[in-house]
């Protein structure tokens, strides 16, 4: 058969820019040209395809079993005829007699084209698989590119993520090559490509956004230690600073607001509570309930639930509309929440006298540590 040096050039670039190992496209297209051989000469024997390596032309054999006496020709040489191939063979022997049929080169050079774009398009595959596996868990930038059912289309550049109804924000609208960050949750491989699926509602996307926004995060100076979040509406979170001359609410914050305003302009509106996280429960769980005041705090480690005391006129800022501030906080530190106003609590011994006085003393601590 003809040399293909073409063919082989081709495969070898193929190989060098998609990463794909030669042994590996040859194996496919010697398997392919196997199945290809039966189909268009109908045959039953064992078929075996061999391509040369360095210059690209290709061999059939039909692999018959050495036998005294031939039963079936398709599938048997005699001790007689395969002595002439090689004075070597035995009973029981396997013989790969050459077979190339004619115009074989035509079948072989559009079985291996077919091969060569199925593994081309495999290897795309697995070069975007290993390029978004390492953002799962991270956030991307993307467009949008269309509504698939309830489904939002997000162009990532080289692949398409998917916006699923409940990983999106209730309060946006998703227009046609609007620009957003996204937080990838999942990416998996299909025989269609990676599936990535992101969300905007995901805790972690605000994480990922201070991360972005906040150097002192990003380095871990400020550590971002819970998140709260009602999408679209309020998010609460808790930092803490391992270097005690960073203040880790003001770095969140920025001057004037600037970093986290910029966070709560691509989440869409939605407003970010910032807060000291404390190791002493009263001063975590008083400070969660911002931008309410908290008079006193009772807490009871056993059951993990806590009592609040507030300002009369301050009642519905700490418990929110709906209850969301107060939903919130308890989430925030893990801590079930009870809330009453001081005329309440007065009337009804909500807690001790003495947790007016506990408190008051962790506050005053506070105001000292900051002088």
């Amino acid at each position: 058969m003809s040399q293909d040096t073409e063919l082989i050039d081709a495969l070898k670039e193929i190989s060098r820019d998609k990463g794909i190992d030669q042994d590996v496209i040859f194996e496919a297209i010697e398997s392919s040209l196997v199945t290809a051989c039966k189909k268009n000469f109908s045959t039953s024997s064992n078929i075996k395809v061999i391509i040369d390596r360095s210059n690209g032309s290709v061999l059939v054999y039909v692999q018959k079993t050495v036998v005294e006496e031939v039963a079936d020709p398709n599938l048997e040489i005699s001790l007689e005829a395969a002595r002439k191939i090689n004075i070597r063979y035995g009973i029981g022997d396997i013989v790969d007699v050459v077979v190339t049929p004619r115009n074989f080169g035509r079948i072989s050079a559009q079985t291996a084209k077919q091969v060569v774009v199925q593994k081309f398009r495999e290897a795309e595959r697995e070069i975007l698989y290993k390029e978004y596996i390492m953002k799962e868990r991270d956030i991307v930038t993307g467009l949008v590119q269309r509504k698939d059912r309830k489904n939002v289309i997000i162009s990532l550049g080289k692949i398409d993520a998917v916006l699923q109804p409940n990983e999106q924000m209730p309060n946006e609208e998703y227009k046609f090559q609007d620009r957003i960050k996204v937080y990838v949750m999942e990416v998996r491989q299909t025989t269609k490509g990676p599936l990535i699926n992101v969300s905007r509602t995901h805790p972690e996307l605000v994480k990922r956004l201070f991360e972005q926004e906040v150097p002192e995060v990003y380095e871990g100076i400020v550590e971002i230690r819970s998140i709260s979040r009602e999408p679209g509406s309020r998010t609460k979170i808790a930092v803490h600073s391992r270097n005690p001359n960073v203040d880790p609410v003001g770095a969140c914050v920025g001057q004037n607001g600037y970093r986290v305003n910029v966070i709560v302009q691509e989440l869409g509106g939605e407003k970010i509570d910032v807060i000291e996280w404390s190791k002493v429960p009263e001063k975590y769980i008083a400070a969660a309930l911002s931008p309410s005041e908290v008079l006193a705090v009772a807490t009871c480690p056993e059951e993990q639930s806590a009592k609040i005391v507030v300002p009369d006129y301050q009642l519905s800022l700490a418990i929110g509309k709906a209850g969301q501030n107060a939903k919130l906080a308890a989430k925030l530190t893990g801590w079930r929440i009870d809330i009453k106003s001081e005329s309440q609590a007065r009337m009804t011994d909500f807690i001790p006298a003495s947790a007016y006085a506990e408190f008051a003393r962790l506050c005053e601590e506070d105001r000292d540590d900051a002088r």
